[in-house]
């Protein structure tokens, strides 16, 4: 409650009243409905959004397969999945609750029979909203390749627009580059409007991701020193620990700059530099990525080898354990050319970042699993201050994603005692330990599934954005897939990548955060 003293006014708390829901009726259809995606995520998020009652009464779950089953064993299915990959046990009065909800269609994704059977389960279980709409959204948890028959089928039979309202989810790869990026958004426009289309990349349901636009606009005290000329240089680090798990024919076509560095990065990127927009809504958001884009410093093939670093991991001991070479898994070629890491400089030539350099860093077995963008400011220019420390850190603002929730600030105070020693210390904040009371932390599927299903497309990508992150890796990828790489293997797992990474950096003397 907020206090009437003005005395007491600068400590006031704001309380924070859980935000209503309100969604209406919906069907969605998973294309893929038993597949690992479906049963990892997309089943357990929605058991999880029935069980904290955020659906409403009237939905429905349809799954899309080729394999032979019933509704009943679809929905056993769903409970194993649940109970291996949910967030909280399965609940009797809940799971009846949700498994009514459940049905299943078997059938080839090229088949007309099928989206024959679809159409009727959908008059059969779809009910009108309250402005006597029926909602539909169509989940592609299946491979490109099927994308296709689906969209024709899809169109053929009358189920992407007229009767229905639909929308359709696609999951990443958007393509391979820019020309089958586009060549897909073609194929998906002569079924679905723009407004229809909900491109999907989970790390931007992440409550810090969002929460870098409300960190920048929202404190005045750090908006007016977010520029050249008081940034030195701004570090994205995504780590990861695993490799490839069961994902080597994918990884071998895709390598670390489609997997990480075409969505992923380039969307932290965008909302660390971008300008601010005019509101809060998607389009307004989506204008300001694309720009940052549009002005990302292209790079010729001379610009390539001396500012970008591929590598690929060799055996090593990752938490404890010893673990295989990139050469050496499962169904990957001996002689395979396909980086797992990536560190690169970037320059973003407009008036806020002209000269300041954007480090971007990702790779496969790497030390620890850990993803953060750290702004580097400037150091004073006078040296007022003694430090026995040899190296002097500047200010620093860690925005942490993952593992760990976290804002920290990095400053310089006086140590204690009768001399003048400079000293580090952090001013931090995490999500988890500091914010009060029942706090929910959305999963990202979570955030993203509900935002489809109330229709808000903010954290969503708009067709022009997905072909502007591909037009700035598409030399990288080309200059990359055409000249082999004769020191692969060259960084062991368990380190931080191949040593010219660091090289990279310390040339302009400057280093990785985290070492």
């Amino acid at each position: 409650m907020a206090s009437d003293n003005p005395d007491t006014a600068s400590s006031q708390v704001c309380e924070i009243l859980p935000e209503k829901v309100d969604i209406e009726p919906f069907t969605m259809v998973i294309f893929g409905g038993s597949g690992d995606l479906s049963k990892r995520k997309l089943l357990p998020t929605l058991y999880h959004l029935c069980h904290d009652q955020n659906l409403p009464d009237d939905f429905a779950v349809i799954g899309v397969a080729s394999t032979e089953r019933s509704d009943e064993e679809y929905r056993e299915i769903v409970k194993e999945a649940i109970r291996e990959f949910g967030e909280e046990p399965v609940q009797r009065e809940c799971w009846e609750k949700f498994r009514k909800n459940l049905f299943y269609i078997s059938g080839g994704f090229d088949d007309e029979n099928t989206y024959r059977s679809l159409s009727l389960r959908l008059e059969e279980v779809t009910k009108p909203t309250g402005k006597g709409t029926r909602e539909i959204i169509y989940y592609m948890a299946v491979p490109p390749r099927f994308l296709p028959a689906i969209f024709e089928r899809l169109s053929f039979c009358n189920l992407c627009r007229g009767v229905f309202n639909a929308r359709i989810i696609v999951e990443k790869p958007f393509g391979q580059d820019r020309a089958s990026a586009a060549d897909l958004n073609s194929l998906i426009a002569k079924s679905f409007n723009e407004d229809q289309i909900y491109r999907i990349d989970h790390y931007l349901g992440k409550e810090t991701v969002q929460n870098i636009l409300f960190f920048r606009f929202a404190n005045s005290i750090f908006e007016p020193l977010w520029n050249r000329r008081y940034i030195d240089h701004i570090q994205i680090t995504v780590a990861e620990d695993i490799g490839i798990e069961n994902r080597a024919a994918f990884y071998e076509n895709a390598g670390v700059v489609r997997d990480i560095v075409q969505n992923h990065m380039m969307q932290l990127l965008a909302l660390v530099a971008m300008e601010p927009p005019i509101g809060f809504e998607a389009d307004y958001i989506r204008n300001e990525k694309v720009k940052v884009y549009g002005t990302i410093r292209s790079m010729n093939e001379e610009y390539i080898d001396k500012f970008t670093v591929r590598g690929q991991y060799d055996a090593g001991r990752i938490n404890g354990q010893d673990v295989a070479g990139y050469r050496n898994e499962k169904n990957i070629s001996p002689d395979s050319n396909t980086p797992t890491f990536f560190a690169g400089k970037f320059y973003i030539d407009n008036w806020r970042w002209a000269g300041v350099p954007f480090y971007l860093r990702t790779g496969k077995r790497l030390k620890k699993r850990l993803t953060e963008i750290s702004i580097h400011f400037r150091q004073p220019p006078l040296r007022l201050f003694s430090s026995k420390c040899e190296i002097r850190e500047p200010n620093l603002l860690v925005l942490g994603v993952q593992p760990h929730e976290e804002i920290v600030l990095h400053i310089g105070v006086k140590h204690p005692g009768i001399g003048n020693q400079l000293y580090p210390v952090n001013m931090d904040f995490n999500y988890e330990r500091d914010l009060q009371g029942d706090v929910h932390f959305p999963l990202p599927y979570e955030r993203l599934l509900l935002d489809c299903m109330k229709g808000d497309r903010t954290l969503f990508a708009r067709q022009d954005g997905i072909e502007a992150m591909w037009s700035v890796v598409d030399p990288i990828i080309e200059r990359w897939e055409n000249t082999r790489a004769p020191e692969f293997p060259d960084y062991s797992a368990g380190t931080w990548g191949p040593e010219k990474a660091n090289e990279l950096i310390q040339s302009e003397g400057r280093r990785w955060r985290i070492l």
